[in-house]
């Protein structure tokens, strides 16, 4: 976990909240709470929260343009949560791959896919300067 004094939050929607806070513990991310139509998770320092909206779950999801994520700075981080969403077998959306191979941008990166058709990207850039 990075330390900051300040805390992303990002609301997705979710059709089922047993299965998203499954889904969620077994990243690792904890449960902050839980109500009727919501629970909130630490995720990877910053806030998620799924708010029950089934009805807004995209049918067809793609990678782009919208997903959310972490970029790692420590490689052996980004390698440990791949081996952890392996070893649970989470569902992936795109296996392990590399993005701009040979340029100053390259990173490695897997996709994810919440119980709720949320694309979930983690990656890790070579070259720490392209985080930004």
């Amino acid at each position: 976990m990075r330390e900051t004094n300040k805390v992303f939050h990002l609301a997705v929607p979710c059709k089922d909240l047993e299965e998203t806070e499954q889904f969620y513990t077994q990243l690792g991310c904890k449960r902050a709470r839980r109500y009727h139509d919501r629970v909130t998770f630490d995720f990877f320092g910053d806030q998620l929260v799924c708010h029950l909206n089934p009805e807004k779950i995209d049918l067809k999801p793609s990678m782009y343009p919208r997903h959310y994520g972490i970029t790692f700075t420590s490689k052996q981080e980004f390698e440990d949560l791949l081996s952890l969403a392996e070893s649970r077998n989470l569902p992936f959306f795109q296996k392990r791959m590399v993005r701009f191979e040979g340029k100053q941008e390259e990173h490695i990166t897997f996709f994810l896919i919440d119980p709720s058709n949320n694309l979930l990207e983690f990656k890790y850039y070579h070259d720490q300067t392209m985080v930004y």
